[in-house]
């Protein structure tokens, strides 16, 4: 009886005993499993990583072709003796499309800023409201038929005080009463999205400006008539109509201006006592759009660039955060 007792015992500890050795795996299974997981996604994300960092060098090599091909144009324009920047340049036809290899293509399109109104010129350097500008500005809203957002917020939003320009303005008063509450900016547009956050905008009037202007970090950089916008041409005088501005955009395509005095001699402006104050024919700001699809992931990149008299290309402003920008036609660059 006590060896048949002993025996169950027996059993039952060797039971008990395979039950925690398998209790015991079964830990170290999912303890494994869990690991194997999360070294998965620690690759996962490492891999993502430096796809991220490839493709942002590459951008960054784009970016470095494109203002290689702005200096070339000025180079160019110099032994043609013609100044003039025109929306028949190589820069402003196409974009580039660069083959990096069997696993990806840099897009590069630049576009010139300067036949865009600045933002910037509304306000002087030393606090003062800028009629020419904020004339033309009144005349661009009327064209695009804006209303609801008052010229006169964009002037409060760069302003430094905290006293609304006119009764149209707006000031903290107005932004902190928003949800969440901000302030306004009190300083230059360092980009043109932050017309998001003025009084009274909306996407719709958004997307309705951002072709026409610009936030430059200098004041009284000029419009280039060589390449703005029949929006732009008709902020010049309140009595332009769309047809007269889209007949000097016709004249402009057959013969670029290489002077202010043919672009102010054109019947459109008869009458009009239209000067040459801000106007120009040179760009010194441009964009540099970006996109570059590599290993399956696709990385944007917008640069404002700027060239100085002398030619000599710099950037002075890089943004990750804008896609959708590659809109002209694509030109494929070979290797030759």
């Amino acid at each position: 009886m006590v060896e048949n007792g002993s025996g169950v015992a027996g059993n039952n500890q060797r039971g008990v005993a395979l039950i925690m050795v398998l209790l015991a795996m079964a830990l170290v299974v999912m303890l494994a499993s869990g690991m194997t997981q999360q070294q998965s996604i620690r690759v996962f994300k490492a891999g993502h990583y430096l796809a991220q960092q490839q493709g942002q060098s590459i951008a960054l090599g784009a970016e470095a072709f494109a203002r290689q091909v702005l200096r070339r144009d000025f180079e160019e324009d110099k032994e043609d003796s013609q100044m003039v920047d025109t929306l028949k340049e190589f820069w402003a036809a196409n974009a580039a499309v660069l083959p990096l290899d069997e696993n990806g293509v840099a897009e590069v399109q630049i576009d010139g800023l300067g036949g865009r109104l600045n933002l910037n010129d509304l306000v002087d350097a030393s606090g003062q409201v800028n009629t020419l500008a904020r004339d033309r500005f009144v005349r661009l809203f009327a064209a695009l038929g804006i209303t609801a957002v008052s010229v006169d917020s964009l002037i409060d939003w760069i302003d430094p005080n905290d006293q609304t320009v006119t009764a149209y303005g707006a000031e903290d008063g107005q932004y902190l009463m928003a949800d969440p509450g901000y302030r306004a900016g009190n300083q230059p547009f360092t980009s043109v999205t932050e017309l998001r956050l003025i009084e009274g905008m909306t996407e719709e009037i958004y997307q309705a400006l951002r072709p026409h202007v610009a936030a430059l970090p200098v004041f009284g950089a000029g419009i280039n008539v060589n390449t703005a916008t029949a929006m732009v041409i008709r902020s010049l005088h309140e009595e332009l109509t769309d047809a007269q501005a889209k007949s000097i955009l016709e004249k402009r395509e057959e013969d670029p201006f290489e002077n202010l005095q043919d672009f102010l001699a054109l019947p459109e402006f008869a009458g009009l006592g239209l000067n040459s104050a801000g106007l120009g024919l040179q760009t010194r700001f441009f964009e540099v759009a970006s996109r570059i699809t590599y290993d399956n992931r696709v990385v944007n990149m917008v640069s404002t660039v700027y060239r100085n008299p002398e030619g000599e290309v710099r950037t002075v402003h890089r943004d990750i955060g804008q896609k959708n920008r590659i809109t002209k036609e694509p030109y494929t660059v070979s290797e030759g």
